[in-house]
């Protein structure tokens, strides 16, 4: 091979080389949608129902989230799962079960966003929401809806153009008054912190 064509082909090659660097970089206008798993545990101290200690275990369950760049460094994310099913105990007895939707709305920061790497952490705060439904328990309480703060950890892992492992973790101040017949009874402390991994389909 002469040199010339040595040179050409040396050439190309880092040419595409950092053209596929490129197309794995975050970019203004991105889209991405997420998928996975997650541990939720709940905090240590869960309050109290009718004067008696409460306790909600911990859960598992399948994660979602839809994101958008405003620009190479900042963006939107709407992030939820799947129903949570948590037991209860009262008083250190058995107590039925709940189940928790959260939904979050937040503001993600790319550090390396726009730039040629295979690895995208990101850092977000924003709004919880969180449903409670299903109270499986002896009296006919009502888990009322709750409204806080929720920050977030996370990385993605490029494997190929537009897929991405991800992996992350959360923590968000949910705290749901307890009611019974209409009256408030306790006060039910989640504030759960929660790890998770999956994929992340980048459009």
């Amino acid at each position: 091979m002469s040199k010339h064509r040595f040179l050409t082909a040396a050439l190309l090659t880092t040419g595409g080389l950092i053209a596929s660097q490129a197309v794995l970089a975050y970019s203004a206008g991105d889209i991405f949608v997420r998928g996975g798993y997650a541990q939720t545990d709940t905090r240590s101290d869960n309050g109290q129902a009718a004067g008696l200690d409460l306790g909600v275990s911990s859960a598992r369950g399948f994660t979602y989230g839809l994101g958008y760049l405003f620009t190479d460094r900042l963006g939107i994310e709407l992030n939820g799962s799947e129903k949570f099913e948590h037991d209860l105990s009262l008083g250190g007895g058995d107590f039925g079960s709940v189940d928790r939707m959260p939904i979050n709305l937040l503001v993600n920061y790319y550090p390396l966003g726009g730039l040629d790497s295979r690895v995208q952490p990101y850092v977000g705060a924003g709004l919880n929401y969180t449903r409670f439904s299903g109270e499986d328990t002896p009296l006919p309480i009502d888990v009322r809806r709750s409204y806080g703060a929720i920050g977030q950890l996370g990385v993605d892992l490029a494997v190929a153009q537009g897929v991405m492992l991800n992996g992350f973790v959360s923590y968000a101040d949910v705290s749901a008054d307890v009611r019974l017949d209409g009256d408030k009874i306790g006060e039910a402390k989640i504030d759960p912190m929660t790890f998770g991994g999956g994929v992340t389909f980048r459009f």
